[in-house]
């Protein structure tokens, strides 16, 4: 059972192995939703995930011989790291397996505090089911990521210390994956204040739980297809479904594209990084139907490999018209890439790329190709270049940037 006494302790137990993650004001998204937004910046934990926080206080609820078998787990990558840190802390061996799919930076994060690790499978829920063969057969004492109460017990501490320093706190989303961290908030909330809403967020495109609540069971999806490797879940937690379905009051999905948004909006406004399952709570703020209320987005993670967080720059520039292509259609004679150039130089544009293709047309005193990749400031200024490149007679179109 998930108690008070028990939430207590495992606040106490955490402390040994957590950073004080003190909740940010964000001046920028209580604009944007009209609410007092207050962020729970999780992903600055030594290990850059709340994760820790449920695999030390489980390991230090075992005994000495379950401990002495050795530990195994499954995960995508930050409870893995959790498992492998409290380990190490108690001098046992742990065994991680992770999904082939798991990001490079995860797994050698991983094997840096000391952990065997494992790739197997195609997403989590693969890698889980080998993890229980090799405990099965080794003997090793097994720490789910999230179907755990204690696990849970240990995630939701994050509760208690919003409360502490937002004792009226009305509106927490958090992020949910198997489930465990929603059940430990959402229960410890309710316990603290019983009308705290708790909203749970997931991808769209692995709503398991949502599912799964609709159903009033816990249900299996077929596939999952998200961006947010560490929520990506085909199936939740049993043994916390029912502490779901009493405490999590409403549960927002967001797509893919929202999270490369919000990835953009945290780092320019707020100088922090979060990985695509810890931007859910941000890119679920706009679907808050409240105003004026206090509101704690928990950002669960900011293990994002810089291949990916690359690539989800790049793309929230595009979504924001921040970077755009433009192909226009020139005679193939001395002077017009100058006039093209003059047009942009007169909007503020500013040419990242050219591509100049003379073999696009046969005649090419008709026409030769010029592809111009620009940065504008957003949306309008995007126009208003396009706007002027059309009225100069270039007959531009905008096409797929190709950087």
């Amino acid at each position: 059972m998930m108690t008070l006494d028990k939430f207590e302790e495992a606040s106490e137990a955490v402390k040994k192995v957590t950073q004080e993650t003190k909740l940010v004001y964000s001046d920028y998204f209580s604009r944007q939703t009209d609410n007092k937004v207050y962020l729970k910046p999780e992903n600055m934990q030594f290990t850059g995930a709340y994760k820790v926080r449920g695999a030390y206080y489980k390991i230090s609820t075992l005994s000495e011989e379950e401990r002495a078998r050795g530990l195994i787990t499954a995960s995508a990558g930050n409870h893995a790291q959790g498992v492998a840190y409290a380990a190490q802390c108690f001098g046992a061996k742990a065994v991680i397996v992770m999904p082939t799919t798991t990001p490079l930076m995860k797994v050698n994060r991983t094997k840096s505090y000391g952990a065997e690790v494992i790739l197997y499978g195609d997403v989590y829920d693969e890698a889980c089911a080998h993890a229980y063969e090799l405990a099965e057969k080794n003997g090793y004492t097994f720490i789910h990521p999230f179907d755990d109460l204690v696990v849970a017990t240990g995630q939701g501490t994050i509760a208690m210390e919003i409360f502490k320093e937002l004792p009226l706190v009305e509106y927490i989303l958090v992020p949910i994956g198997g489930g465990g961290l929603a059940a430990g908030v959402s229960t410890l909330a309710k316990l603290l204040n019983p009308k705290v809403k708790v909203i749970g967020v997931e991808p769209a495109g692995a709503n398991c739980m949502q599912v799964s609540m609709e159903k009033g069971e816990v249900t299996t999806l077929d596939s999952v297809n998200t961006i947010a490797d560490g929520t990506a879940v085909k199936t939740p937690g049993s043994n916390i479904f029912p502490y779901i379905c009493e405490n999590i009051d409403e549960i927002i999905t967001v797509e893919d594209e929202e999270l490369i948004v919000a990835f953009l909006d945290l780092v320019e406004n707020h100088k922090m990084v979060a990985e695509n399952s810890g931007l859910l709570t941000v890119a679920a703020l706009k679907h808050l139907n409240v105003r004026g209320k206090k509101v704690v987005s928990v950002i669960s993670g900011g293990n994002m490999d810089v291949i990916t967080m690359s690539s989800v720059v790049q793309h929230g520039l595009i979504q924001r018209d921040r970077i755009f292509t433009v192909s226009v259609l020139l005679p193939d004679k001395p002077g017009e890439l100058v006039r093209v150039a003059d047009v942009i130089a007169k909007k503020n544009g500013n040419v990242i790329k050219l591509d100049h293709n003379q073999f696009i047309s046969t005649n090419r005193n008709a026409a030769v190709e010029l592809k111009i990749t620009l940065e504008a400031f957003g949306t309008e200024h995007k126009a208003a270049i396009f706007d002027a490149l059309t009225e100069a007679g270039f007959r531009p179109r905008i096409i797929r940037p190709n950087l």
